[in-house]
């Protein structure tokens, strides 16, 4: 176990990433809160400040990590348009994909990695993780046995996560995935921004209203949208900027 003074050390070296976790966190309540019970309007506003911000942390970043949180963006809004207006697992307070949506996925994921890929994560490795497996499988196991609202798909949601924690690549992201993803769910049904259908659209498993292993499934999308990133880099390197294509204006030639 650290001691004290590694934990501060660590901790130092770490604002940045600290720093975006707490930004996203504080915006998901904000956003969340301006949302809440407003119209379409209001919600759209929520939906270009939700990008403004992404854009403004995304700015430090490298553009590998652009490109990754680019390629969770598109996979995102792919599985919500699927997931909620067709499937109807969860149904949004105006019963749309809210504009906030598709930036929103990108601040989850830049907050997830900024707390994976921070020093005071690396220093706390094994409690963090174990911290995370423990509450989550908690959650889940009083989802099936305790809760009023029986809760079985957060369950098989959590044994996703126990996977991807113990035998995935980056288990501190999904530790970081646990916390963001969490708390965001936890605040947005808690004001009631969207709601998760009683049953998935087979009958078969019953969902909590937010299912407790949920985070499990925003791994699912993490993991392919970084899948992606390669994709879309090449896609962007053999294709050149638009403005390098522009002809000349007629004295800017020769």
């Amino acid at each position: 176990m650290p001691t004290r003074a590694e934990i501060a050390a660590a901790a130092r070296l770490s604002r940045r990433e600290l720093a975006v976790a707490a930004i996203v966190l504080g915006w998901i309540a904000l956003g969340a809160g301006t949302d809440s019970g407003a119209g379409i309007w209001r919600q759209r506003l929520v939906g270009l400040v939700t990008w403004a911000l992404l854009v403004a942390l995304l700015r430090g970043e490298k553009r590998s990590v652009r490109i990754q949180v680019v390629g969770v963006i598109i996979v995102a809004t792919c599985v919500e348009y699927t997931a909620s207006p067709f499937l109807g697992y969860y149904t949004y307070r105006l019963h749309n994909v809210p504009s906030y949506v598709p930036p929103g996925h990108g601040l989850v994921y830049l907050a997830a990695l900024s707390i994976g890929r921070s020093q005071v994560a690396a220093v706390l490795r094994r409690p963090l993780v174990g911290f995370t497996l423990v509450v989550c499988g908690a959650w889940a196991a009083w989802g099936v046995l305790l809760s009023p609202r029986r809760d079985t798909f957060g369950a098989v949601m959590y044994l996703f996560l126990l996977r991807f924690a113990l035998r995935g690549s980056r288990p501190l992201v999904y530790a970081g995935a646990f916390l963001v993803t969490s708390y965001l769910e936890l605040v947005g049904t808690g004001v009631g921004a969207w709601a998760w259908a009683h049953q998935d659209p087979s009958g078969t498993f019953s969902i909590g209203n937010p299912p407790s292993g949920i985070p499990g499934g925003y791994c699912f999308l993490d993991a392919a949208g970084v899948a992606l990133a390669p994709r879309l880099g090449a896609l962007l390197e053999r294709r050149p900027p638009a403005w390098s294509r522009l002809r000349p204006l007629p004295d800017e030639a020769g």
